[in-house]
């Protein structure tokens, strides 16, 4: 669950991280409003959506009065904001973020996430900020300093100062940096994160190291121990679609493939999607079924696939457990395709409770199916259907 970049800088500001100051403002009336009372020489007006590249794309603007905010704001506000990392179909900007402008005599980026080969979390910095560091850093443009933190653990203090350091910070400016790295590390652990990164950390002019940007991800599997920031969640921002399909039970992000996928579980819908790729496949979607889903929760998942006139094959990767044995999703499948009407070949791969009885269903529901022993199997066959229509 991606958070704005105000809710990022208010939940920070707990674990110890500064910066500017300002607030939200949903019409240009309360821009103008909130510059005012910032009482600020100058002012940033932001759109809040959840995707980078804002600035270059005019989604971040720098004024110098109260009136000019509003003008910035009214520019910005029900407007789409497209940028490369919303892709052509762009956001619509709902809120924008008014805030005190401040000077930075030099630039860095910071950010706290997990190193998935090592398993462990890593703080990644960069002496330098600003957009398209990606970029930059895959051609060796820019380098990227590393603080291993293990499982979470607080780094040690000399560690810390040597980290920071090799950003070019070193006295109090270095302390300064190190107990940054240590309030973003407790943020990421205790709040679930994923991802915690500011770009840019700006050293002021007066010294004082200040997020100008500030972006948080978090774990959407743990929001069930996180009800205040589930609170936050702007479903406006988030694939409709996807939405709906969080209601009903299922884990589901579209893709631009023609091979529909279904599973029960993150880590198997992973696999298969690997070995779909290995075959040469392209997966239309990921959909992972939660344990909570009944029949007709699975049911509206599959409805999904044969309303996306893109899907050629359907693989059903299914391991049945004692929640939600193998025919509770056959049954889902079938009431989808009586709804639908549309034919697509399936191709399933059915391990686990309640298998056996599972096939028994797909005959009584008169779903041809291609059933396959194993997951690599299943997925070639998928491919192939999508390919060459068997």
């Amino acid at each position: 669950m991606n958070l704005h970049e105000f809710q990022a800088k208010d939940i920070l500001a707990r674990y110890g991280l500064m910066s500017p100051g300002g607030a939200v403002a949903i019409t240009p009336e309360e821009a103008e409003a909130v510059a005012r009372r910032l009482g600020s020489p100058m002012i940033a007006v932001k759109a809040q959506v959840h995707a980078g590249g804002r600035g270059k794309a005019g989604g971040v603007r720098l004024v110098t009065s109260p009136h000019a905010a509003r003008e910035a704001a009214a520019e910005m506000l029900g407007r789409k904001l497209v940028t490369a990392q919303t892709g052509p179909e762009g956001r619509i900007v709902r809120r924008v973020f008014v805030e005190t402008g401040l000077a930075s005599q030099r630039d860095l980026n910071l950010a706290v996430l997990v190193d998935r080969t090592l398993g462990e979390l890593v703080v990644l910095g960069s002496p330098e900020g600003g957009e398209d560091l990606e970029e930059r850093a895959l051609k060796g443009e820019l380098k990227l300093e590393r603080l291993p933190l293990g499982t979470g653990a607080t780094p040690r203090h000399d560690e810390a100062l040597a980290f920071a350091a090799r950003l070019g910070l070193t006295g109090p400016e270095g302390a300064a940096l190190a107990g940054i790295v240590d309030g973003l590390r407790r943020a990421f652990v205790e709040l679930d994160a994923s991802l915690i990164e500011i770009n840019p950390l700006a050293l002021t002019e007066d010294g004082r190291l200040v997020a100008f940007d500030a972006k948080m991800v978090i774990d959407d599997n743990a929001l069930f121990r996180q009800p205040e920031l589930a609170a936050l969640r702007d479903d406006e921002e988030a694939d409709p679609i996807e939405v709906q399909a969080q209601h009903h039970q299922l884990n589901y992000v579209r893709l631009d493939g023609d091979i529909g996928l279904v599973v029960n579980g993150a880590g198997l819908g992973l696999a298969t999607l690997d070995l779909l790729r290995e075959a040469q496949g392209r997966p239309a979607n990921f959909m992972d079924i939660r344990t909570t889903a009944k029949s007709q929760h699975i049911a509206y998942g599959f409805g999904l696939l044969f309303d996306n006139r893109a899907v050629k094959a359907i693989l059903v990767n299914i391991h049945g457990g004692g929640m939600q044995p193998c025919d509770t999703v056959v049954e889902g499948l079938g009431m989808a395709a009586r709804r639908s009407g549309r034919t697509i070949p399936i191709v399933a791969r059915l391990a686990g409770n309640n298998a056996d009885f599972a096939r028994s269903r797909f005959v009584n529901f008169g779903l041809p199916i291609v059933e396959c022993p194993d997951m690599w199997t299943a997925a070639t066959r998928a491919v192939a259907i999508a390919r060459h229509g068997r």
